[in-house]
């Protein structure tokens, strides 16, 4: 399916929902693709991406990247204290804030550096043991200690679980941001994004559904 294709569902979904046009950012999810294929996307004029690693989204945007002050990354996996720095210079969003000591890390070196990435809250709505966020009943503690923090909260995100109805989880993610006065809901992925837009979603994250499966 071609990018057009995409922003086409996307703009429909969207005027389904009665919303406004344009309400919606399409992260193409480039993480693992090779780079003939990014490439390919980068071309047709999509401009916003998501990686899942801090050294292979340097690898991949050094030379993609290269000359284009339109590019817009996110960082959309999880991310380990040890490259906070690395990741707030290169991404201009950071999708996977999920625990006490890497949001004050990352209040730290926004404090060092003069600047910080919009940051989402990553919130495990199924309360998956093998899955990084924050316990949706933690949420609102969550949220209040970053914003004590500082730090430029932007909104929440979620990856319901594989098996799951994921409207439910989607509601439920709304339902936080609401109550906390968050606007930003990075949810819905190749499956579910139209389902993620009904619920309000600002940020979907597509990654087959524009590239292919992944090699």
């Amino acid at each position: 399916m071609s990018l057009i294709d995409i922003q086409d569902r996307i703009d429909a979904a969207v005027a389904s929902a009665g919303r406004p046009p344009g309400s919606v950012t399409l992260i193409a999810v480039s993480k693992i693709q090779p780079s003939d294929r990014v490439r390919a996307v980068l071309d047709a004029g999509q401009r916003i991406f998501g990686e899942n690693r801090v050294q292979e989204a340097q690898s991949r945007w050094t030379e993609l990247g290269a000359g284009r002050d339109d590019l817009e990354l996110h960082l959309i996996g999880p991310l380990q204290t040890n490259k906070a720095r690395q990741a707030m210079e290169m991404f201009q969003a950071i999708h996977s804030v999920d625990r006490p000591k890497l949001a004050k890390t990352i209040a730290r070196i926004a404090d060092e550096i003069g600047t910080c990435p919009d940051l989402f809250i990553q919130v495990n709505t199924g309360a998956e043991p093998q899955k990084a966020g924050v316990l949706p009943d933690d949420a609102d503690g969550f949220i209040r200690d970053c914003r004590e923090l500082d730090l430029p909260l932007k909104g929440l995100m979620c990856i319901p679980p594989a098996d799951a109805d994921p409207t439910p989880h989607f509601q439920l993610l709304a339902g936080i941001a609401e109550r906390n006065g968050l606007v930003g809901l990075s949810m819905g992925m190749s499956g579910d994004f139209e389902a993620a837009i009904a619920c309000g979603a600002t940020h979907v994250r597509v990654g087959s559904a524009i590239f292919g499966a992944r090699d």
